[in-house]
């Protein structure tokens, strides 16, 4: 499902115009990415909870020389399911 068919489907659901579903989704993600980018959590009781993961700096390989190389430490947003989401998921 791409963003098109999700607006759709909100807006379906919701009982509001195509419009709306569209304005109401790119605001739900400018939040959660300005919340996840300021290191906050954003929890969705039982669908599941984004937020910022740190990885450590490690050395890795160039595939195609064999050589080490050198990869930097980084800030990456995750995401996990809720209990129901993965319930949901698994039947």
């Amino acid at each position: 499902m791409n963003k098109e068919e999700l607006v759709q489907e909100i807006a379906k659901k919701a009982k509001v115009t195509q419009k709306e579903a569209s304005e109401v989704l790119s605001v739900f993600v400018d939040v959660v990415e300005k919340a996840v980018s300021k290191g906050k959590k954003v929890t969705l009781v039982g669908f599941g909870t984004f937020e910022s993961r740190k990885r450590a700096a490690r050395t890795g390989r160039n595939p195609q020389t064999g050589k080490e190389i050198k990869i930097p430490a980084k800030t990456v947003p995750a995401f996990t399911a809720g209990k129901k989401f993965k319930e949901l998921v698994n039947k």
